[in-house]
């Protein structure tokens, strides 16, 4: 059984707060728009597509932009908040109800990364897809908030001799590497893209965390308010170390992309050991040297 991280009752009441705080989108709207970018070189069309759990139209406008889908489902949660342009599904990312080899194409943007089963979800949307079927994802990487992190730390260490989760764990490259393998994903390809976004102060990057609906929701998260104490000296820390020149301070977010194929049989299949015709030396026109002969000079 799979050990539960994330309170997602509590991400979803806390998205519906960012609504009404006035969300704050630029890293989506961000990830959107590469999403597209990156769906512009697949030469295919795609008949029946999904934007799982995706909390704003954003993908579904870049797909319809892009000419290469046919049927957009938007597949949610918080179902409500999906535009009416769309065809919609109520559905929890750990609990795909799609039948299988039903969808052409699965994407998702900055939504999985709170999935307590990843694992399990990425074999679920392998199952949805067609054969030959394409799933894109942008996740929060592990790199992300290192800089809120590491003053979150020193400021409670500080102020209240312990240290408490604040900063949400996230996976690194290469796990997301392996799970798409394991979840038998052909020709897969993991990348990562950092961003660096500035404030005038740590207190409004944590209100942008708000408004993006990110707040701490860790099932182990402390549960008493912090010290206004240990705010203000996670302040100062955060301005002492991570400011630039002009007193503004950075924020790194790692963005990791991954896409995978449902396997078919048309697909470019590496070679079996040995069966290599010809040498390497043969190929580049250069005389081939064995491990115990020095090159001469």
């Amino acid at each position: 059984m799979t050990a539960l991280l994330f309170d997602r009752t509590l991400l979803r009441a806390r998205r519906q707060r960012a609504r009404a705080l006035g969300p704050a989108t630029f890293l989506l709207d961000r990830a959107a728009a590469d999403l597209g970018e990156r769906l512009s070189v697949v030469l295919r069309r795609f008949d029946v597509a999904v934007d799982l759990g995706t909390p704003t139209d954003a993908v579904r406008r870049s797909l319809a932009a892009s000419g290469k889908v046919g049927t957009i489902v938007a597949a949610a949660a918080d179902i409500a908040s999906a535009d009416r342009t769309f065809l919609r599904v109520a559905a929890d990312e750990e609990a795909l109800p799609f039948a299988d080899a039903s969808l052409d194409l699965v994407v998702s943007v900055l939504t999985l990364q709170f999935v307590n089963d990843l694992p399990g979800t990425l074999v679920q949307i392998r199952r949805a897809l067609k054969p030959d079927g394409l799933f894109m994802a942008a996740l929060v990487g592990g790199e992300s908030l290192g800089e809120l992190r590491s003053a979150f730390a020193e400021a409670e260490s500080e102020v209240e001799g312990g240290l408490s989760p604040h900063v949400l764990p996230f996976a690194d490259v290469r796990e997301l590497g392996a799970l798409l393998q394991r979840a038998g994903f052909a020709l897969p390809v993991v990348d990562s893209e950092r961003l660096v976004v500035r404030y005038d102060s740590a207190f409004s990057l944590m209100h942008d965390l708000r408004r993006m609906g990110a707040g701490n929701i860790l099932f182990e998260r402390r549960r008493t308010p912090v010290k206004r104490q240990t705010l203000e000296r996670l302040a100062t820390i955060y301005a002492d170390r991570f400011s630039d020149a002009d007193g503004r301070l950075r924020a790194g977010f790692e963005i990791i992309w991954l896409s995978g194929w449902a396997p078919h049989d048309s697909q470019q299949k590496p070679l079996k050991p040995g069966s290599v015709a010809r040498r390497l030396a043969d190929a580049l026109g250069t005389k081939e040297i064995s491990a115990g002969e020095k090159p001469g000079r």
